[in-house]
């Protein structure tokens, strides 16, 4: 998932605790979900990152380099302006694009 065109708040804002209980029926499993989706998306974003910022690593560590090499510099400032990977799980959840299950409540409606 592309997680650069996701439109949602870069800051957090008050929401109403009703809306979430709304997929689950309990706040807690609720945040449970938020939680993993966010470290989920928080991992794909570290390691997509890193996929860029290592192409322009150089093999010769020049201290003058470091400082100057302005395309890391741009890839840095423009994933940290993106929002942050609990606000997009907290906005996948709110417009149902998460898949979430219990396999506890499954069992036992048998």
């Amino acid at each position: 998932m592309d997680f650069k065109k996701i439109k949602t708040e870069t800051t957090a804002v008050t929401r109403q605790k009703d809306q979430f209980y709304e997929g689950t029926g309990n706040i807690y499993e609720t945040v449970a979900i938020l939680a993993k989706r966010a470290n989920q998306i928080s991992a794909d974003l570290k390691e997509e990152l890193n996929n860029k910022i290592a192409e322009f690593a150089s093999s010769s560590d020049n201290l003058e380099e470091v400082f100057e090499n302005r395309e890391q510099i741009e890839i840095a400032k423009f994933y940290e302006r993106l929002p942050k990977p609990t606000l997009i799980a907290v906005h996948e959840f709110l417009h149902n694009e998460i898949y979430h299950r219990n396999p506890h409540k499954e069992s036992s409606d048998f």
